[in-house]
Formats: structure tokens, sequence, C-alpha cells
């Protein structure tokens, strides 16, 4: 037996007699998902024992070194783990901006100090990350920002405004974009800087989308002081650290092309709710099993090309683009698996309130989907990116 089969079985074994029961139901909604943070609200009990042993481990961020709390696993391994979770359908343990998007551009560009001191909290989910990069006047600009930052001598003093700040009103902390040089050229005077919600100056207003709810916030910052040591990499060069970070954003957006892991066989089940079957079990709708199918053949080719691309992410072998090419296929697959649930239920789907539909979960989940053509960079920036640096295309 090899070393790595000898790691599957141990993790096989170790993950049946720990992952509660609880936590190998689907995600049905978001408080399924466990945030973490200063002030975490568990579902259940079973929620917070999952992430704690899975913490304890460092299987949080299997990838990461056991010195900043993660797990110390190679990269086959933590392919393996994420088989051997998937296979018994195990949730994941902690969704976090600072697993997801933070931790990967502080192991690259962070200070000693600064790993030490955020990475472990990280894993353990005891804080939670927010994201400010839009503004008002700078989305898919977004190095046309404006939030300014100023070096008082003994802290930095940030006045600005950021937008669709996903989950701002409960975050801990915030990686932000800031222009500490007004003078330089838009894409050099920028600093990635991090400091605490809680610090007096910073407030948050909701931002209510077309489905009826939202995690994006308004975020404003008035004089909001911030320590000299909480600067991540060079000052005005953070726009190198921005722009790491975003690969592994779109790389994150793109997992829902994913569905949870849902392919054909369980969108039909769900489906066939609606549609009904015909005499041999099929769903009574040819045309709809044939949409299914061909989405199906979209699922598999994603998924293919998802876990090809991590690999190569994680052996420092990815094509920088590689990023955009997962957020824009895994974006588009999520809005077409959405579009066969509405198509399939009829008018019945558009219901918004009713218990039966349980308040519009099928009409707003859609609406919500087509956000996701918008953050993380839009579709057309994605396939801009994918035509310049991967086939190579001449500029207009």
């Amino acid at each position: 037996m090899s070393e790595l089969d000898g790691f599957r079985q141990e993790t096989r074994a170790w993950l049946e007699a720990n992952c509660p029961p609880e936590m190998r139901e689907p995600v049905r909604d978001e408080s399924d998902m466990c945030w973490g943070g200063r002030n975490p609200a568990f579902k259940n009990d079973a929620q917070k024992r999952w992430m704690e042993l899975m913490a304890e481990r460092g299987w949080t961020v299997p990838d990461w070194p056991k010195d900043y709390g993660g797990g110390g696993l190679s990269p086959a391994e933590t392919k393996v783990l994420r088989q051997e979770m998937a296979a018994i359908g195990a949730r994941n343990p902690l969704s976090s901006f600072g697993i997801s998007m933070l931790g990967p551009a502080l192991l690259k560009y962070g200070s000693e100090a600064q790993k030490k001191r955020f990475l472990p909290e990280i894993a353990r989910g005891e804080i939670r990350w927010c994201q400010g990069y839009s503004e008002p006047g700078a989305g898919s600009d977004l190095a046309s920002l404006q939030t300014k930052c100023e070096d008082k001598g003994d802290h930095w003093l940030v006045n600005g405004q950021k937008v669709w700040t996903s989950y701002a009103d409960k975050a801990d902390w915030i990686f932000c974009l800031v222009r500490t040089d007004p003078q330089a050229p838009k894409h050099k005077g920028i600093s990635f800087i991090l400091f605490d919600m809680a610090s007096e100056g910073v407030s948050t207003k909701p931002i209510k989308l077309i489905s009826g709810s939202s995690p994006f916030c308004e975020t404003f910052f008035d004089d909001v002081k911030v320590p000299k040591d909480q600067v991540v990499g060079e000052v005005n060069k953070g726009w190198d650290v921005a722009k790491y970070l975003l690969g592994h954003e779109r790389e994150m957006i793109s997992g829902m092309g994913l569905g949870g892991g849902s392919g054909s066989a369980a969108l039909g089940e769900a489906l066939a709710e609606t549609v009904g079957r015909d005499g041999e079990g099929r769903l009574a709708d040819p045309l709809l099993r044939a949409d299914i199918a061909r989405f199906d053949v979209d699922a598999i080719a994603f998924r293919a090309m998802s876990e090809r691309f991590i690999d190569e992410l994680k052996a420092g072998r990815a094509h920088p683009a590689q990023p955009s090419m997962m957020k824009y296929a895994g974006t588009e697959l999520n809005k077409a698996r959405h579009e066969l649930v509405m198509a399939a239920g009829g008018s019945a789907a558009l219901e918004w309130e009713s218990e039966r539909s349980r308040k519009g979960k099928f009409a707003r989940d859609w609406l919500r989907t087509k956000a996701n053509s918008i953050e993380g960079g839009t579709s057309e920036i994605q396939l801009g990116i994918i035509a310049k640096r991967i086939l190579e295309l001449p500029g207009s």
C-alpha cells in the first residue's frame, strides 16, 4: 500500500467516525453554512462541533502550513481529503473569505508577523472577513478607486466609500484597497490594508437586491485610524496583492458551477416533483430530459476542468488567466441550472411568498444568479482577459 493509499484509508475512517450525520445533508440555505467569526451564529451543535473538529486537525485549510493553523497536507493529500468528504456528502466545515481570498494573499505577500497573527485565527474560524474593493465610481475599472489613506506618522487615516461589500454588516475585519499616493498613475499608489470593522468611523448600510435579500452593503470610512503595520506587501504596490487575490476570488465564485456536487441525477429528481414521470420512471417531458442531458455534459466538463485547474494552481503551474475561465464557465453553468429549474416549474416557479414555494426560493435563487455575472469581475471582463491572455487575440 502506498503512503497516499494509507492516508486515504485513515482519512476515510476519521471522517466516518467524526462527521456528524447533520453535516452530511445537502446545504439547503445560507444558515447551513458556517462562517465563524467573533460572534458566530451556529445553526446547531453539530455545525459547531464539525467546524471545531476539522479546525483542530488543520483541515479547514488542509494545504496551509501547520505553523499557520493548517493541516500541512500535500496537494495530493488535499485532493484525497476533498474526494473522501464528497464521498460521504460532508459539508464544508467553514465558509470564509479569509480562507478563500485573504489567506492565499497573506501566505504570498504578508509579513511573518501578519501570518502568525491572522492565519491561525482564520483557520479556527475566529475571525470573519469582508472585501473592500469596489467603489461607486470604480467597479470593473477597479484601479480608479479613490478611498484615501493618508500617512499620519504613527498611523494611517482612511476616508472614502466601498460598495457591494459582501457581509460587511457581519464581518469582523476588512481587507481593503486604498489610495496612498494620489499623484501616481492609477495602478500605482494603491495599498492593501487590513483593519477592524469595529474601528471608530466605520459604518455599513445593506443593499437589497431584486431577489428580495442580499449579502451586499455600502461601507463608509470617516477618519478611520489604522495601525501602520497593517499594510500587506509594500506601500503603493497593493495592486500586485489585489490581482493575486482576485484570482482566488474568481476560483471561489466558479465553484457555484458545481452546484454543491449535484449533477443531472439530482437535478432530474428535483424537477420530477414538478414535471412528473412517464411509464418508465423518467421525466415526463422529453425535451426537458434532453436539456438536462446537455447540462450534465457541460457540468462533467466543468468539473474536470476545475480539478485540473485547481491541481495546477496548487502546484504553481496555473496560467494567470485560468481563474477567469473558471469564473466565467462556472457562473454560466450555475445560471443554466437555475434556468432549467424555472423552465420546469412554469408559472408556479414564479411564486414569491407562499409556503408551498418556500417563500419563493426557486425564483429568488434564479434572480440571485444574475449577480454571479457581475461579482468578482463581470463576464465581459473575464472574456476580455481570456481573449487577450489565453487566446492571444489582437486588440481592437
